[in-house]
C-alpha cells in the first residue's frame, strides 16, 4: 500500500499566524500541533508542509530570513519528536501567473516528484480558501481548521470537506477518533 501524506499549510495551522512572518524568534508553534502530527508520523503518514511567501516577492523579507525560519520549525517540532519529509514553498506574489501559488497545483506536484505519493490520497490541511481549493484541486480530502484565519474563512462560506477547531481536533479525525 501506498504511503499516504499530510499536505499542510504553514501559517495559522502548524504555526501562529503572524503577517509576513521573517523573524524565526516569532515562530510560535499553536498550542498541540507537535503533538498532532507525532501522533499522524506514528500511524504511518508523511508530512510535507506546503506555503505561500508572498513576502519575498514583494520584498518584505529575503529567501535567507525565510529559510531560517523554516530552520526553527524545523528545530520546534524535533523538540516535539517529530520532523516533516519536506517544506515546499512559492516564492511569487499573487499577481505573478505561477504554477505554485496555492491552490494551483505546483507544490503538491514538487512534493509528489521528492516523495512519490498519490495526492488523490492525500489529505490538505489549512486555515484558508486557497488550501481548501488546493486540496479538491489534487483530489485530496480538504479540512478547514478554524486556528490562524480559519474562523474567518468558514464564515465566509470555505466548503472544507471537514471543518475541525485545530491541528489536533484533525489528527483525531484522521486517525478515527471521535473529536469533541
Amino acid at each position: 500500500m501506498a504511503r499516504r501524506f499530510l499536505l499542510l499549510d504553514r501559517d495559522g495551522t502548524l504555526n501562529v499566524e503572524k503577517d509576513y512572518l521573517s523573524d524565526p524568534e516569532q515562530l510560535v508553534l499553536i498550542p498541540g500541533a507537535g503533538a498532532a502530527l507525532r501522533k499522524l508520523r506514528y500511524a504511518g503518514f508523511g508530512l510535507v508542509v506546503l506555503t505561500n511567501q508572498s513576502g519575498l516577492a514583494r520584498g518584505y523579507f529575503t529567501l535567507a530570513q525565510i529559510e531560517a525560519v523554516h530552520q526553527r520549525l524545523h528545530q520546534l517540532l524535533a523538540h516535539e519528536g517529530v520532523g516533516v519529509d519536506g517544506i515546499y514553498l512559492c516564492p511569487h506574489g499573487p499577481q505573478e501567473d505561477c504554477r505554485c501559488r496555492k491552490p494551483r497545483p505546483g507544490l503538491v506536484e514538487q512534493a509528489v516528484v521528492a516523495h512519490g505519493f498519490d495526492p488523490a490520497l492525500a489529505i490538505m490541511i489549512g486555515d484558508k480558501s486557497a488550501d481548501v481549493e488546493l486540496g479538491k484541486a489534487v483530489g485530496a480530502v480538504s479540512i478547514l481548521v478554524r486556528t490562524g484565519y480559519g474562523r474567518e474563512s468558514e464564515a465566509k462560506g470555505v466548503k472544507a470537506d471537514v471543518v475541525l477547531d485545530a491541528l489536533p481536533e484533525a489528527a483525531d479525525w484522521i486517525l478515527g477518533k471521535p473529536t469533541p
